[in-house]
């Protein structure tokens, strides 16, 4: 039975401003860089089959399935599972404790190297040599994980604006704070991928890099790994298993909530996002191999090599080089905050939740842990523990709470409970064949990504010593586990089925 509604709990201004701060917490820096990559390597155009598939067959129907859990339990991650049943409120807690101390200390720090780099834009500080800057100069690169070395102050600024402007959007609340930056954020984040997609496809060369990104290679298509990455990928590009979701759906309003079309609109958006953003990516890319007269496989790197090397040696190269990486890099400023920012909320609202805490007080203590707890990442060393980090948590941390997360609502729960509220406040209407998407398809596919990362975890992952992967990463995992447990324990403050909401 749905829990009864009452005048407690925040609600969104507009299904508008819930779209958009759902569409904001999927769109980030993967998007931009990671995307276009994966489809360059996997068959270009190609790659489009198994990525549309994924979005349909996985995305759509566990992002419905996320907004259904927490509108109908009214609750953030851990109160929606512990309504559900009790002793699954620890995977609630373990999604958000390592989202928020995890995923979210690294990644404020990416951000604050996009805005360095932002600055740097202007006099295009990196100089003829955009590798040895970004790792010898910016990142002052120690020889291994092992060697911590000393904080990087430009980086710790960075990460201090960064979190500041976490703390300002997530301490105003759901319609003063999160939903009105995402009206600001997500426009202005399309309308400087546009300025910048446009002036690409202008540039010399411009073909060259579509060709290369998006001309179908269907032979690649046999290949496990091209659809690995598809379903991997689509996975983490919308926010799957971060308890995101669940509290911002736990702030619609009980009869306005139209979940299905919401979570449609926002997965079309998020993908939607990727593959223009890639337009602009590879226009460059291929100006950039004319320019140097090089194989456009010799232009292409990968993930932070691509947006802190290739990018700024590009743009070098352009007319007008130091407007366009302005833009670029405040495009990716933009994207990462609209996702930090859901993180923290995920968070606060759990604490919230099972504490009965006052809002600005707990965004105030969780805002200084988190920038804390990213100095590891501004140090000589933080590079690698980043990469190691976000292996482990990515990797394992998300996949398994979303399989555990589709048997919880599958298996024990009545979940045709939960298709019949969804589709009582929805406009597209969910068919039987959700619940066995739920119930049967997506866990096969998460238990087959779960598979072949622990295959390939038999190769030490990037050459790291198996004693800093498991030292660093395989803790950082442990501890996040053990953390979900300790507040599991506590007490709720409010009884487990009092209403929450307002109507």
């Amino acid at each position: 039975m749905a829990i009864p509604s009452s005048g407690s709990r925040e609600i969104w201004g507009s299904q508008f401003g819930f779209v958009l701060a759902a569409a904001g917490s999927a769109i980030g820096l993967g998007n931009i860089w990671r995307f276009s990559y994966l489809a360059y390597e996997n068959g270009g155009g190609a790659f489009l089959i198994p990525y549309l598939s994924a979005l349909f067959i996985v995305a759509i129907p566990l992002v419905i399935m996320e907004f259904g859990i927490g509108h109908e339990r009214i609750g953030s991650a851990p109160l929606a599972f512990a309504r559900i049943r009790k002793r699954w409120e620890w995977l609630g807690w373990w999604a958000v404790i390592f989202v928020m101390f995890g995923i979210v200390l690294y990644y404020c720090v990416i951000i604050s190297w996009c805005l360095n780099y932002l600055f740097y834009s202007v006099t295009l500080a990196w100089g003829n040599d955009p590798n040895t800057f970004f790792f010898q100069k910016f990142l002052n690169l120690s020889d291994g994980p092992g060697t911590v070395g000393t904080i990087q102050v430009p980086i710790l600024v960075g990460l201090l604006v960064i979190w500041l402007l976490n703390w300002m959007i997530v301490y105003r609340g759901i319609r003063g704070g999160i939903e009105l930056a995402n009206k600001i954020f997500m426009p202005l984040l399309f309308v400087l991928m546009t300025v910048l997609v446009f002036w690409s496809l202008t540039l010399e060369g411009a073909g060259t890099g579509l060709r290369a990104y998006l001309v179908p290679d269907f032979s690649a298509l046999a290949r496990p790994k091209v659809w690995i990455d598809a379903f991997g990928q689509i996975f983490f590009s919308v926010s799957l298993g971060f308890g995101i979701l669940i509290a911002y759906a736990s702030y619609l309003p009980r009869n306005k909530a139209n979940l299905t079309r919401n979570a449609v609109v926002m997965a079309l958006m998020n993908s939607g996002f990727s593959i223009f953003a890639g337009l602009a990516v590879f226009s460059l890319l291929g100006y950039m191999a004319v320019q140097t007269q090089s194989p456009i496989e010799g232009v292409v790197t990968q993930s932070i090599g691509l947006a802190f090397v290739a990018y700024p040696k590009a743009i070098s190269l352009l007319p007008g080089g130091a407007v366009f990486g302005v833009l670029f890099f405040a495009s990716l400023v933009v994207a990462g905050l609209s996702s930090s920012i859901s993180i923290l909320e995920a968070f606060t609202s759990a604490i919230m939740d099972k504490f009965s805490l006052d809002r600005r007080w707990v965004v105030t203590t969780i805002s200084v842990i988190g920038l804390l707890g990213g100095l590891v990442f501004t140090t000589q060393g933080g590079l690698f523990w980043l990469d190691i980090v976000d292996h482990f948590l990515t990797l394992y941390g998300l996949v398994v709470v979303g399989l555990l997360e589709a048997l919880l609502v599958g298996w024990l729960f009545q979940i045709e409970i939960l298709r019949k509220h969804i589709n009582t406040v929805s406009s597209l209407h969910l068919g039987a064949w959700w619940s066995w998407l739920i119930r049967f398809v997506i866990p096969m596919v998460l238990i087959v990504l779960l598979g072949w990362s622990l295959k390939e975890e038999l190769r030490p992952y990037a050459d790291y010593s198996w004693s800093a992967l498991l030292g660093i990463g395989g803790l950082w995992l442990l501890i996040t586990i053990l953390a979900a447990l300790v507040f599991t324990w506590q007490p709720w403050k409010r009884p487990l089925d009092a209403p929450t909401q307002e109507s």
